[in-house]
């Protein structure tokens, strides 16, 4: 498995940026399953973006056209770039990773490592 650890969560008001940093430790070679996930305040977890071991991604029709996901192999880093964001984006998120397997997923179920999470709040 992997360590995770992210950053870059905050208090934003609704139209701004965030980006969220992932640093994997442990089993580290590039090629595996990475995602983030949220969690609203009262909500389930729900899948917000994934990327593959070849960095193929997807996305949360919620979220789509507005965030973008990525990684630096070099750095170990998963990132996630939110943009226009809106008072319903306000969530904990988390970083996700499996490396068992390449393709990108949004279910949880399909993760094996998780991080501790990052809070964002957007304000209206």
């Amino acid at each position: 498995q992997v360590q995770l650890v992210e950053s870059g969560g905050g208090s934003v008001q609704a139209g701004g940026s965030l980006r969220l940093s992932c640093a994997a430790s442990g089993d580290t070679y590039s090629s595996y399953r990475m995602g983030w996930f949220r969690q609203g305040p009262g909500k389930g977890r729900e899948g917000v973006a994934g990327i593959s071991g070849s960095g193929r991604v997807t996305y949360a029709d919620s979220v789509k056209g507005r965030f973008t996901i990525s990684k630096d192999n070099a750095k170990n880093t998963l990132y996630l770039q939110m943009n226009s964001l809106k008072p319903e984006d306000t969530a904990m998120y988390y970083c996700a990773a499996n490396t068992r397997y390449i393709l990108y997923s949004l279910m949880s179920s399909d993760y094996n490592s998780w991080g501790q999470g990052t809070q964002v709040t957007v304000s209206s």
